[in-house]
């Protein structure tokens, strides 16, 4: 084989593997499941490309054909996504010390750390907290009830936060749930102003709560990202009465420690992050 010949071998290989993650990403970004047609104007390619490509990835499980022309991401996907979370910053001493750091940097606020839960639906967990001397019973829990149980994305800065960077049809799944019977008064139960509220917490990167997850409780959350997928959220509480507004020392505090929890997880490629957020 001459120089030549392999340069284009290698050439044709990487428009493949381009192409085939364009279609992948592509059918994530329509919801997981999407027709031929709809899939190649997602992904900027011809039909024929993109029927090619969705029929070949049906046997690697990476799609499955669901109906004439329409198909959706296989086990495959997901299959990958778990490999890829093996190799993802878990909590450590690290990361515990960012949210200390927040907590310092916010005179004290109660900081809490949640991700995308893993079973249960599309819902949220806490996974690490610094919240100092404070037992909790002030929030009306304990730290096991915060460690241990799920909730709602459509409740809370950290929540919306998190439902604001999935794709729509997971989004429209939280909007179907009832409102949780705890949220506090500032919750939003209309789902126009609570959508709109989405698109702002995209716009700044964070989102305040006011009396949203609990009575007389304030709040500040940014995003913990890998690659394009959203992963959590960093939480900082304070009481309404210290804090009735966030001021931009906490919400630039706050935006800092996601941050650095997101750089913690930069090492990881694109297509294992996009595969995770599809």
């Amino acid at each position: 084989m001459t120089g030549n010949e392999i340069s284009n071998t290698s050439e044709t290989g990487s428009r493949l593997v381009d192409r085939f993650i364009r279609v992948q990403r592509a059918l994530g970004e329509l919801g997981g499941e999407a027709g031929t047609g709809a899939v190649a104007r997602q992904a900027g390619l011809d039909d024929s490309t993109t029927s090619r490509i969705l029929q070949s990835g049906v046997y690697g499980g990476f799609f499955e054909r669901i109906s004439h022309g329409k198909y959706r991401l296989g086990v495959g996907v997901a299959h990958l996504g778990m490999h890829a979370l093996a190799h993802a910053p878990a909590k450590d001493d690290s990361t515990h010390a960012i949210l200390e750091e927040l907590r310092e940097a916010t005179d004290g606020g109660l900081v809490f750390q949640y991700m995308l839960a893993t079973i249960g639906g599309v819902q949220r967990q806490c996974i690490d907290m610094a919240v100092g001397d404070s037992d909790l019973v002030e929030l009306g829990m304990t730290a096991l009830d915060i460690l241990s149980v799920t909730r709602s994305l459509r409740t809370g800065a950290s929540g919306r936060t998190v439902l604001a960077y999935l794709p729509a049809t997971l989004q429209e799944l939280v909007l179907a749930e009832p409102i949780p019977a705890e949220a506090g008064p500032g919750v939003y139960r209309d789902d126009k102003e609570l959508l709109a509220s989405l698109e702002e917490v995209r716009d700044r990167g964070y989102a305040l709560g006011y009396e949203e997850c609990m009575a007389l409780w304030n709040s500040c959350a940014s995003p913990i990202v890998w690659g394009e997928a959203i992963m959590g959220a960093v939480l900082l509480l304070k009481p309404a009465t210290v804090m009735p507004q966030a001021p931009e020392s906490v919400v630039e505090a706050t935006k800092a420690a996601a941050a650095k929890l997101s750089a913690k997880m930069s090492h990881l490629s694109e297509p294992m992050a996009m595969m995770l957020g599809s």
